[in-house]
């Protein structure tokens, strides 16, 4: 187990993984270990493993729920006027924005504009604006998303996630030991700390 890094596996479409998102370089600092962010295809995961969509009572629930956790952290968060969308474009241009070793920041855009700012990010437009206001070639990534290799990549994301198990996200990985949710992350934070000590 490498106790300087620790894997976030997330999607776009995911509140719980803007919350989760949020915190993360606040745990980078406190425990010197950097977050290995990979995008997936939540579809995908539940298409694989056989489970359905959230029902509207439980997505009520999420709702405030989300808004709770986001005024604990002191972050804005609404629910986006268009949801659910497909995520599909956003997550492959932040696959290739991160082979440019930008996708933290292209993470970062789309989730504050998607869970901040409310816009819907399955408009090429949107993600291009957001993208290029945090210094990146927006056009250019939009248009790389749809290369056979950024396709490939996602894809392969989110067959690993399936193959270490993942269900949902946010999932955080420390070596093996994987954490869903985001109000595990106090027990990623300790884990961290755990494996630095045991080095």
């Amino acid at each position: 187990m490498d106790p300087a890094t620790f894997d976030f596996f997330f999607d776009l479409a995911s509140p719980y993984s803007y919350l989760a998102s949020t915190q993360l370089r606040g745990i980078s600092e406190r425990t010197g270990a950097r977050a290995r962010l990979y995008p997936i295809t939540l579809g995908g995961v539940r298409k694989a493993i056989g489970r359905d969509v959230p029902p509207p009572q439980q997505l009520a629930y999420m709702a405030q729920d989300t808004a709770r956790w986001a005024q604990k952290y002191g972050v804005p968060m609404q629910i986006p006027k268009a949801f659910p969308i497909s995520t599909i474009l956003p997550l492959r241009a932040t696959v290739a924005a991160a082979r440019n070793g930008e996708g933290e920041p292209a993470m970062n855009a789309l989730f504050r504009v998607h869970w901040s700012e409310g816009e819907d990010i399955s408009d090429p437009a949107v993600v291009e604006r957001a993208l290029s206001s945090a210094g990146l070639d927006g056009k250019r990534l939009v248009a790389r998303a749809g290369d056979q290799e950024i396709k490939d990549d996602l894809r392969k994301n989110t067959d690993l996630a399936l193959a270490r198990g993942v269900f949902g996200v946010p999932t955080i990985f420390v070596g093996e030991r994987s954490f869903w949710g985001n109000d595990r992350l106090e027990f990623v934070e300790s884990a961290l700390r755990q494996a630095r000590l045991s080095r």
